[in-house]
């Protein structure tokens, strides 16, 4: 390997490894000050992930995160802060719980029409923030955070039952979905559960993301765009374009992040329906740096997190909180902010003066060159 693609890599590793040393580290320090061991819930957590159910839980979640994560990662490459995932998810789950529940077709058209829905309904409302950007200048930001909140009464209201909310007990749900348009998974037996069907999808769309980022001319439009928008316009990009076609793919693809659990688990969307999951792929994609496989190693940490902190409350001979897990999490969030600008500062060096050695060995060059003459 040469010398440049190991810097390279470096750089790249370094950022995440020391957002998670420094989140270790910061939150070690929040369990001493708590008067507890700094090392027991780090044990207990790690013991959990060799548990096989354990693990079905964390490849199911993770299928989740990963997907939600690469939609706010598609609009990072653009430059665009694309906040509104957890209402494009939640509103994408609920009109394939919808559709599921009133449409009944045969299995090969059933889930194509119900995958189709997800990203069709979180690319209209991730367009909608799209056409105010690039018309009217308005920063998809505060677009987002607008439409999240608007996604969530519009969902309480279409719930209801007057509209599409059927009652179950204290919950409100949209009915169970027709079995056609069930995707079944690899079972592993009773004691150990059933792995998503669409963790395959997952999978397919994080090497799609790769494949037409890194190998297509619509990739390289769009990574230039979102690196200058004034440059890609002069050498024949219709930005704007850009930026509306860039909200409209993450809008689709963060749609059917909820479908592996709907369709592969619970078959109804209800109030108890996760909420948040678009949150967290914002630091999902942070810490893996816009990368399909950073991505992934940080979607099954974050999943790892959340499945394996509730043994925390059973710890003998004291329990610990599991919110430790949580505030482990946001302490990598915090971490990777500054753990990637101080690794920039310091990849920035190394350049500058690598370009400093190359140009004082070619002006001895010269020099040896015309003492020789």
């Amino acid at each position: 390997m040469k010398k440049f693609d190991k810097e390279r890599l470096l750089l790249a590793v370094a950022g995440p490894a020391l957002a998670l040393v420094a989140a270790i580290l910061l939150t070690s320090v929040v369990l001493i000050a708590s008067g507890k061991s700094p090392i027991e819930p780090y044990r207990l957590m790690i013991e959990q992930a060799g548990y096989s159910d354990v693990q079905v839980l964390i490849i199911n979640q993770a299928s989740m995160y990963y997907i939600a994560a690469l939609a706010v990662a598609l609009g990072f490459r653009m430059n665009l802060f694309n906040i509104g995932v957890d209402g494009q998810y939640r509103l994408g789950a609920m009109m394939t719980a919808v559709v599921g529940a009133h449409v009944a077709l045969p299995a090969a058209l059933q889930v194509p029409l119900l995958l189709l829905v997800g990203a069709l309904t979180g690319a209209m409302w991730a367009g909608i923030a799209g056409v105010l950007k690039v018309t009217r200048g308005v920063s998809e930001v505060v677009a987002t955070i607008m439409l999240n909140s608007i996604a969530t009464s519009l969902i309480g209201y279409l719930t209801l039952t007057d509209n599409w909310g059927v009652p179950l007990g204290d919950n409100v749900t949209t009915g169970v979905m027709k079995e056609s348009g069930w995707i079944p998974g690899i079972d592993l037996g009773a004691d150990v559960g059933e792995i998503y069907g669409l963790v395959f999808l997952a999978i397919a769309i994080g090497i799609g993301y790769w494949f037409v980022l890194n190998r297509t001319r619509f990739g390289f439009d769009l990574r230039a765009t979102g690196a200058s928008e004034t440059a890609a316009a002069a050498s024949g990009v219709n930005a704007k374009r850009m930026v509306l076609t860039a909200m409209l793919i993450s809008g689709a693809v963060a749609g059917i992040s909820g479908l592996p659990l709907l369709l592969g688990d619970v078959h109804t969307y209800s109030l108890s329906f996760p909420a948040g999951l678009g949150f967290t792929a914002i630091g999902i994609a942070l810490l893996g740096r816009n990368n399909p496989g950073g991505i992934a190693l940080a979607a099954l940490l974050w999943a790892f997190l959340d499945k394996a902190s509730p043994a925390l409350d059973y710890a003998t001979p004291e329990p610990y909180e599991k919110e430790i897990a949580t505030i482990m999490q946001g302490l990598i969030v915090f971490a990777v902010v500054i753990s990637y600008e101080v690794v920039r500062t310091w990849g920035l060096r190394r350049q500058q003066k690598r370009v400093g050695e190359e140009l004082a060995a070619a002006a001895a060059q010269n020099t040896k060159k015309e003492v020789a003459v």
